[in-house]
């Protein structure tokens, strides 16, 4: 999925107005589509009726003393994807979008999001919500100044605020006569009550070692080494952020849509170590695992979830210096660790080490890959026979696609929502079908397809565009210049230490040459069996320093509103570069092994350099994939596979060989 906004964050999602049937964003100057100037007798059917739930809530307000309640889209960990029982915002408002934020006050109620998902607001809420089509403090803050009273009291939940956010409303208020209020309790699960979906009760299981780089116990050494050696000399490291837990502890579940996490906070000290979780979600061999009934330092003492914000504050009481990473802690523990005693980076210890993989980690996450690839040719293939048939759209291709990576071995479902847009609706990078709404596929359309799995050993996420047609002229250009914005920076050679943000240009090059462009970032890191968007490893402005070891996505699209949209992403691996001269630089290995669509590559513009690169790529498919379907008798697929890795010519870009003919042939009779 590889997309993330141009310049900037890990909070990212996979659906847009699109998915409503409109092919556009709404105009801002549209009418209002519920009607609600009117009446409410024309609703859409989709609109969810809210009076009785703001009635309760006002009432908790009024116990509060509050004028106004602020309700963000996230969880107490900043999860890029929240689980239902966190789904605060779409109860209340009935938005299911999960970019906003909703404000409630004793007279009104409004929803502030992007142009992404207006039409979807519009059709899912009732009267009772007014659709601000702004995002950002400035415009939350301006309007609550005008609907509040002076000495009005704004309150929200402490643990749903990052550092930054509260920071960000906390000055924004300063001087207005207007009070931004913690309350612990959450006002909206005070209302939500029984209606409120459980919090997770599966197992969290132990990550088989087969399929980790270390053992906890060398993680954890790893980690406190590294606090030893910090010039603050931190006693303690606070980890919020659900990925830095399960990845330290070799333990996952299934918590977090797409991503396989449990509730729970770390906090690992120079002589012990606290996971705050549910205890109850751990059977005797996993208790074992974690030495939780001995005492030493390397002993895992477990604490229940609800109570990190105590333990928390009893140990800065002490004699202490915890070292946090303020982009995933949230205020509610931040406030109650004392300014002296607090040693603050953007990112964990954890975060920065977990960033880098080791030895055995890259070679898990190769191995995914290859495998990965299976289901994505599987995928081609059939679409390739059956959409000139008129039987495949949107989102059943996209269900069928899953189902063949969930029979891939060491499987556990797929990374995000499908990204499966035809047409107009690839156009909307973050446009997902739905069983309601969707289009079909066609011969004469692009199609892109944007998905990936989580496996045992490794994440996956790899973007192909197709056209089974004939494609425009500049529909051609178009994706030629994509694939070599994609070309030239897997192909870069870079000095070490250098930041993405530096280098993202010769993604967008090619593009520019023509007054093209994207939208969207040019990529991001991605985990072992962890997130697929794992963070700092990127290309945007917040990204850390390109590091060997590092996985990052590389993808380059370009969209053309109302008509198409093209997305050729991989992910590669950081290596160290071979150059003439004595220094240190680094490069890119794609791990991503699907071949490009040679109906829509224009081979003319590709210098003999492009050209060797791409060729080269198509040799390491065939070699890497080929024995892995023939392995598995897919002769259909590896005939498919060596039609379309066949070497490109300038000269001649679609003519096919005479042995590619009789390897066609032969696994024909063969099958």
């Amino acid at each position: 999925m590889a997309l993330v906004p141009w310049a900037c964050c890990p909070w990212l999602v996979l659906l847009c107005a699109c998915a409503w049937g409109n092919p556009k964003p709404a105009d801002p100057k549209t009418e209002d589509v519920r009607n609600c100037s009117s009446s409410p007798q024309y609703l859409p059917v989709t609109a969810v009726n809210t009076t009785e739930k703001l009635t309760a809530l006002r009432q908790q307000m009024h116990t509060h003393n509050l004028s106004a309640y602020i309700i963000p889209d996230t969880d107490a960990h900043m999860s890029e994807y929240i689980g239902e029982h966190d789904k605060r915002l779409a109860w209340i408002t009935g938005f299911t979008g999960s970019a906003g934020t909703a404000v409630v006050t004793m007279g009104k109620a409004g929803l502030w999001t992007d142009s992404r998902y207006w039409t979807q607001a519009e059709r899912e809420m009732d009267c009772n919500w007014e659709l601000h089509k702004e995002v950002g403090t400035t415009p939350i803050v301006n309007w609550l100044l005008t609907e509040i009273p002076a000495r009005g009291h704004v309150g929200f939940d402490p643990l749903l605020f990052s550092v930054a956010s509260w920071e960000s409303y906390d000055a924004a208020f300063q001087g207005s006569d207007r009070e931004l209020v913690s309350i612990t309790a959450n006002l909206v699960d005070l209302v939500w009550e029984s209606e409120r979906p459980p919090a997770p009760s599966q197992p969290i299981y132990v990550l088989q070692e087969t399929f980790t780089g270390s053992t906890w116990q060398e993680k954890v050494s790893s980690i406190r080494s590294q606090m030893q050696k910090h010039h603050k000399a931190p006693t303690a490291v606070l980890l919020s952020a659900l990925d830095e837990t399960a990845w330290l502890f070799n333990l996952r579940s299934s918590d977090i849509p797409y991503n396989p996490f449990f509730y729970s906070y770390t906090l690992l000290t120079d002589s012990s170590i606290r996971l705050f979780v549910n205890k109850s979600r751990f059977n005797s061999e996993t208790l074992q695992y974690l030495n939780s009934s001995c005492t030493g330092s390397m002993c895992v003492q477990l604490e229940d979830y609800s109570q990190v914000h105590d333990s928390i504050q009893t140990y800065a009481s002490g004699a202490v210096r915890i070292w946090i990473g303020m982009a995933y802690t949230m205020y509610g523990l931040y406030k109650v660790i004392p300014k002296e005693k607090l040693i603050a980076d953007t990112y964990s210890p954890v975060m920065m080490t977990k960033a880098v993989k080791n030895n055995k980690e890259q070679a898990l996450l190769r191995a995914s890959h290859v495998r990965d690839a299976v289901p994505m040719i599987r995928y081609l293939v059939w679409l390739e026979k059956n959409v000139p048939k008129g039987i495949v759209d949107e989102f059943s291709g996209a269900e069928l696609l899953d189902k063949f990576r969930g029979e891939e071995e060491f499987s556990s479902g797929p990374s995000f929502e499908t990204i499966s847009a035809s047409g107009l609706n690839a156009a909307l990078a973050h446009y997902s079908p739905t069983k309601e709404f969707h289009r079909k596929l066609s011969s004469d359309e692009m199609y892109l397809v944007d998905s990936g799995g989580q496996y045992w050993d490794g994440t996956t996420d790899i973007t192909r565009t197709v056209h089974w047609g004939t494609p425009s002229a500049f529909q051609k250009e178009a994706y030629t210049r994509v694939l070599i914005g994609n070309i030239d920076l897997s192909r870069l050679v870079f000095p070490a230490a250098i930041s993405g943000r530096m280098i993202e240009a010769f993604a967008r090059r090619a593009l520019w040459n023509v007054g093209l462009n994207y939208g969207h970032g040019t990529g991001h890191g991605i985990g072992n069996f962890l997130c697929v968007h794992e963070w700092p490893v990127g290309f945007q402005s917040s990204s850390i320093t390109m590091d060997k070891g590092m996985f990052t996505s590389i993808e380059p699209g370009y969209y053309q509103d109302g008509e198409f949209g093209i997305r050729l992403e991989d992910v590669a691996l950081v290596v160290e570069a071979k150059t003439k001269y004595p220094g240190t630089y680094l490069a890119f290995e794609v791990v991503s092994l699907v071949p490009y669509d040679k109906n829509l590559i224009d081979v003319n513009l590709l210098s003999p350099e492009q050209l060797q690169y791409l060729n080269h790529y198509y040799q390491t498919i065939r070699e890497k994939v080929g024995p892995e379907l023939e392995r598995r008798q897919m002769l259909e697929e590896l005939a498919w596979l060596q039609q379309h890795t066949e070497p490109l010519s300038a000269k001649a870009p679609h003519t096919t060989s005479l042995f590619s003919l009789l390897v066609v042939s032969t696994l024909t009779i063969l099958s």
